[in-house]
């Protein structure tokens, strides 16, 4: 199992940022996927999740209104549309498999300063 984050980057507050997740080595249609954020010097946080065919969308409270999760199946990746970021949304970014985020990749920085 391989998942690749990417789009992360320095942003001002009120910018926007996709980041983007590349899955291989499983069917990724068949799995509900996740994005996860850790801000420094905190816990992992799960921000939203998708089902497998796209019908079902959950969002962290924090975020609604603010993110949108989507999936392409026909190419394994996994989207995350963020706008009007604020400074507490700045963290590393997960996509993960699982509902506890233990099969996760490596993370994208999103900084949101001015």
């Amino acid at each position: 199992v391989q998942l690749q984050a990417s789009g992360g980057g320095l942003v001002q507050p009120g910018g926007s940022l996709r980041l983007s997740c590349a899955a291989s080595g499983f069917a990724f249609r068949n799995y509900v996927m996740y994005w996860f954020r850790q801000a420094p010097g905190k816990g992992l946080e799960r921000v939203a999740l998708i089902s497998g065919g796209s019908l079902r969308t959950e969002y962290v409270e924090s975020v609604k209104g603010r993110f949108a999760i989507s999936r392409d199946n026909a190419k394994s990746t996994l989207y995350l549309q963020m706008n009007s970021l604020k400074p507490e949304d700045t963290a590393h970014y997960y996509c993960a498999r699982d509902s506890a985020g233990r099969v996760r990749g490596q993370g994208t920085l999103v900084t949101v300063s001015s």
